[in-house]
């Protein structure tokens, strides 16, 4: 890996921390950065998407009660929801009114499947597109393309809102300088500041400088005492960190008071409105990866009430997000990716909820070259099983990459210098593509 040139061993002498008592972990995030020029091999592939943003929906979504509604099975199965028709004469379930109307902009897959009815393990099929593995930790998707690709600016290319919601989230088998930046806090939250971009108290501008002239100090002592080169590639990952704490472009990035107060209003002032705001200004400003995770879908009782009660914020923030790149012009270049581990039972159970159920959920695809308006795949009529074209989380994770510019069957090295396909086995879902 090419980070072993790297002269680590002198990090903990030049952390910020050690050197001005900042402790600023944004340099992890830019370490071996300076190699990364070597590995954009795709820059003149034709891809479509510049930036991804997947919405994660954590639990295990009900297809039924979202976008693969079965109003003509028994009650059992179908539930207590109506339906409402979409722009474009298919159904969706009444919790999504919103992003109904405006069905021409984006896709469904109602055919996803795989075989893991676990969280943890239904969550690594659809970060990663591999199974989980005893002997290896596959990388993420956001990781993948921070590994492939790099950052564009001053930022990093791949970000967590609020958290990274899970370890399959992360880098994987990769170095942990390709794991996700993570905000923090929620940018719902009132008083909302991501880590490390504000100055600590009692540190003013003048001390912040004086701090920095300290690591130059150091460094120019370290200078004389190895070989230029590596002494520089360390040199430049802090100057990394410190270029994005004194970024006005990096912090106006972050910033959601920049938003007119009427666009935060259509987005929603909830945790699903601002974090989907938060992902469009990031996307924008040319964060390659983002992922963020909205409420919790894990509804083994009362579903009705439950999905009543967490779709509304989800239909109005994405609708709007949608909408909002539309205007923009920014949404052909811009992909959305709604997924979950898995789905529900096909039947209701004796709690007025719905368990655990793999064999087939929906995933919702919008701009980066996806053809609006399109219902891939369909379950059968219980929502049991994919009827026709399933899709696996390899299909998907292929099919995301390719609109990347990213080959997915091509290997990274992983530990003990074994070669790993980035995706292995899966196909570009063409029918998908504009």
């Amino acid at each position: 890996m090419l980070c072993r040139g790297n002269a680590l061993n002198r990090r903990n002498l030049l952390t910020v921390g050690l050197v001005g008592g900042l402790g600023l972990s944004l340099a992890d995030f830019f370490q071996m950065r300076s190699a990364q020029a070597d590995l954009k091999k795709y820059d003149n592939v034709a891809a479509k998407a510049k930036s991804v943003i997947h919405i994660f929906l954590p639990g295990g979504c009900a297809h039924q009660e979202t976008f693969d509604p079965k109003p003509f099975s028994p009650i059992e199965y179908r539930g207590d929801m109506g339906v409402v028709k979409t722009n474009t004469g298919d159904v969706f379930c009444e919790s999504l009114p919103k992003l109904a109307a405006i069905a021409d902009k984006f896709a469904v897959i109602r055919s996803m499947t795989h075989s893991e009815a676990a969280h943890e393990r239904g969550t690594h099929n659809m970060f990663t597109g591999y199974k989980p593995s005893p002997a290896l930790n596959y990388p993420s998707m956001g990781s993948v393309v921070s590994h492939e690709y790099g950052p564009r600016n001053s930022l990093p290319p791949y970000v967590c809102i609020p958290n990274m919601p899970t370890e399959y989230a992360g880098n994987g088998y990769l170095s942990s300088s390709f794991a996700p930046f993570s905000l923090g806090s929620d940018p719902a939250n009132g008083g909302f500041q991501v880590r490390d971009l504000a100055l600590p108290s009692g540190v003013t501008d003048a001390r912040f400088s004086r701090r920095r002239s300290a690591l130059d100090a150091v460094n120019d002592h370290f200078a004389s005492k190895e070989k230029a080169d590596k002494v520089t590639a360390m040199t430049s990952f802090y100057d990394r960190a410190y270029s994005m704490i004194s970024s006005p472009a990096a912090r106006e990035a972050f910033d959601l008071n920049k938003e007119p107060a009427a666009v935060r209003d259509a987005y929603g002032r909830n945790s699903a409105g601002q974090r989907f705001l938060m992902a469009r200004r990031l996307a924008l400003a040319g964060v390659r990866f983002i992922t963020l995770t909205y409420g919790g879908w894990d509804m083994h009782t009362g579903i009705t009430g439950a999905i009543r009660g967490q779709t509304p914020a989800l239909d109005q923030g994405l609708s709007a997000l949608i909408n909002d790149l539309h205007s923009l012009g920014k949404l052909d270049e811009t992909l959305i990716m709604v997924s979950s581990e898995f789905g529900r039972t096909p039947k209701i159970n004796k709690d007025a909820g719905r368990d655990h159920w793999p064999k087939v959920f929906s995933v919702m695809l919008a701009g980066g070259g996806i053809k609006g308006g399109t219902i891939y795949g369909t379950s059968n009529s219980t929502a049991s099983e994919p009827d026709l074209d399933p899709v696996s989380p390899q299909d998907l994770a292929t099919t995301v990459y390719y609109q990347m510019g990213i080959i997915a069957d091509k290997e990274l090295m992983a530990p003990g210098g074994r070669p790993i396909e980035i995706v292995d086995g899966g196909k570009v879902i063409r029918k998908l593509i504009a």
